[in-house]
């Protein structure tokens, strides 16, 4: 049934979703770069970054379940860190955390059209993983970015899970956190990989859901015990993972 209900979403998929979405990317894109000239990042990030990811979502459509959403202080700043499963990540995350947030990018995203450009607008972070100083120095413009509530969002295994497993993370965000003297939000996100698959564009509708943690303190730990952080903060994460 699964096999046939797959292939009646092709012709939908290629002559309706796909061109969707490349059209509200554009639109909603030049819709950001346009509103940053003239307010505060914030409110773009909003109403085209919001608003962008929900739409596809729902034309996919992707049906989405958030559990935890009272462990969220909105004055509060985080180093928020999330597995990584799927492209469509980055909708669920977008489209219903419902906090202001600056993403950690790596530097090829920044070629895409119209979404590109838009996320530099908005103040995300590019981060060039061929050239470690360029690397830091991103990593420390970005800092001052995550003041008065607007945290920063990580996917510290650095790339998809091609396995559903998680990757062991890195220290970038752990690093961050200690040096910002802010809390970490870990999140789980489940289903998507199901959705959009690595390295593949087979689509499927399908349900997922994103479970906030309770943040984590970073009191008591240092760049000594850094890895016992780590280690915690992964295991949090990777809890519900065998529930999804």
């Amino acid at each position: 049934m699964k096999k046939a209900l797959r292939l009646l979403y092709q012709p939908y998929k290629f002559l309706f979703f796909l061109p969707f979405l490349v059209l509200s990317t554009v639109v909603f894109g030049a819709g950001a770069v346009l509103l940053c000239s003239i307010f505060d990042p914030r409110i773009p990030s909003y109403l085209c970054g919001s608003v962008w990811a929900k739409l596809n979502a729902l034309m996919t459509p992707m049906l989405l379940k958030v559990t935890g959403r009272k462990n969220i202080d909105q004055k509060q700043s985080y180093v928020i860190v999330s597995n990584h499963q799927s492209q469509y990540d980055i909708l669920a995350l977008y489209g219903w955390m419902g906090v202001d947030f600056k993403w950690v990018m790596k530097q090829e995203l920044r070629k895409i059209p119209a979404l590109g450009i838009a996320c530099e607008k908005l103040g995300h972070i590019y981060i060039d993983r061929s050239a470690p100083q360029a690397a830091i120095s991103s990593i420390q413009a970005a800092r001052q970015k995550v003041v008065n509530g607007t945290s920063v969002i990580f996917f510290p295994e650095g790339t998809r899970s091609r396995s559903g497993k998680i990757a062991p993370f890195k220290k970038g965000a752990f690093k961050m956190a200690l040096d910002l003297q802010i809390p970490i939000l870990p999140v789980t996100i489940c289903g998507t990989r199901k959705i959009l698959p690595p390295d593949t564009i087979d689509i499927f509708p399908g349900k997922t859901g994103l479970i906030i943690h309770k943040p984590v303190a970073i009191d008591g730990y240092d760049d000594d015990n850094i890895t016992e952080l780590m280690d915690r903060v992964r295991d949090i994460i990777r809890a519900p993972l065998n529930r999804c």
